[in-house]
């Protein structure tokens, strides 16, 4: 892929509450509400919430209450991890879409919440018809760069990010840009960015400038510096205590430092408190590094319900993967990996169908489809190592060698388990 720069320029910024590809995802199982209008002592403790549903009782005929609702619901979700509120957030926007059909800004927000469901081609649809109404609208072109990331359009999503930065340089927009950048491997770009969404956040908004500042973080760990990226997540937990994006970065930082049982209490502590399949993977290949099979057995378990819970309607890549490095439920790991595949052309979905077809042994199938993964040079060291031990599979030394190098250079902890398998399998060379 061609190098792109961004213009960039300064202006008033304001952060739209809203991530890069729809990451605020279901990630547990909890309290679904059927209805957003349920009985007002269930958000008593919630003083909020207790308002907003008081504003929709007087004007139950009004679009904006309903929409002021889902935006306190997709707030608190992104802040405590408990995504089940968005399907709240979801329900609200519906009865304020059942008022005004057409209001523009309710079909943003649905928008934006396809995106957080990983509906991402109706995300793009909506998004376009969207740009087509109001070209002029910073947040469409946030929802179509998101859209277009995830589908694996990144011509397209260049084109509508940089429209995004021109119509409003703000933090939301240069998050975008960084994340872009990261995705073509220019790692200096990238953490220039993210630090700057970090600057330009509302300041009042401590989650806006906390998520920012955990993606900084993961760009940093990205490259194998553990401690610069344990010392952002930090300071995104100094502003937000009980962050869960950034307790999650901090235990994956320990582990990668080889402080295991600091690792292990920073990652069950947030686990306990909201269900995270990330977090129970990493305890998983945590206790499996131990040598604590049954523990190891029991985290993998876990994601597995909560990924169920979640349902196939969301993706389920992470399950995939963990069942692939596991070497477990193969060909479920592939049904999921190319029914994901036939939907999303992204490089960390082929990534995923590619180590799949590896694991089952179907090396000269998996070597077109890791390519596919490669095309961006993105510089992802998971995606070097799935390569390189393609390339072993299939009698390729020199390339092979090459890019486990490579992928070990760039983090050497990349994975907690497949990283070691990574040292042996290139040790085999010397």
């Amino acid at each position: 892929m061609k190098k792109y720069k961004f213009q960039v320029f300064t202006a008033f910024l304001f952060f739209v509450c809203f991530s890069i590809g729809g990451c605020s995802r279901p990630t547990a199982e909890t309290t679904v509400l059927a209805d957003p209008l349920h009985s007002l002592s269930a958000d008593a403790s919630d003083p909020k919430l207790s308002a907003a549903l008081k504003v929709i009782e007087k004007n139950p005929d009004a679009v904006q209450p309903y929409l002021a609702l889902a935006g306190i619901y997709i707030a608190k979700a992104r802040r405590t991890g408990d995504f089940g509120l968005n399907a709240n957030a979801e329900n609200a926007v519906e009865r304020g879409l059942k008022v005004g059909p057409n209001d523009f800004t309710a079909r943003k927000l649905k928008a934006s919440l396809d995106l957080t469901y990983h509906r991402f081609a109706e995300a793009l649809e909506l998004g376009t018809q969207l740009q087509k109404e109001n070209p002029s609208d910073a947040f469409v072109y946030g929802v179509l760069t998101d859209a277009n990331v995830e589908l694996g359009n990144y011509d397209t999503a260049v084109e509508m990010a940089q429209k995004m930065v021109d119509l409003r340089p703000n933090s939301a927009s240069y998050a975008r840009v960084a994340h872009i950048r990261s995705l073509n491997g220019d790692q200096k770009g990238a953490v220039e960015m993210f630090k700057l969404a970090a600057r330009t956040a509302d300041p009042s908004d401590y989650e806006a400038q906390s998520w920012c500042l955990v993606q900084l973080g993961d760009e940093l760990w990205k490259y194998g510096k553990y401690a610069e990226a344990e010392a952002v997540y930090d300071e995104a937990l100094q502003m937000l205590p009980d962050y869960y994006l950034a307790a999650i970065g901090k235990g994956r930082a320990r582990a990668s430092q080889n402080d295991l049982p600091s690792a292990v209490d920073i990652l069950t502590k947030t686990s306990d408190r909201i269900p995270n399949v990330e977090a129970f993977a990493q305890l998983g290949d945590i206790y499996s590094k131990l040598g604590d099979a049954e523990k190891a057995k029991q985290n993998y378990a876990t994601v597995e319900v909560v990924e169920a819970k979640i349902g196939v309607n969301n993706d389920q890549k992470r399950l995939a993967l963990m069942w692939a490095n596991n070497g477990e439920r193969l060909d479920d790991a592939l049904a999921i990996a190319v029914r994901e595949h036939g939907l999303r052309r992204d490089i960390n979905t082929a990534d995923t169908l590619a180590w799949t077809l590896f694991k089952l042994g179907r090396y000269a199938e998996a070597r077109p489809v890791i390519a596919e993964a490669l095309r961006l040079r993105s510089n992802e060291a998971r995606i070097l190592y799935h390569s390189g031990m393609i390339e072993k599979a299939l009698g390729n030394a020199s390339t092979a060698k090459q890019q486990l190098s490579q992928a070990l250079k760039l983090n050497p902890e990349f994975d907690l388990i497949q990283s070691d398998v990574a040292r042996k399998a290139l040790s085999e060379y010397k």
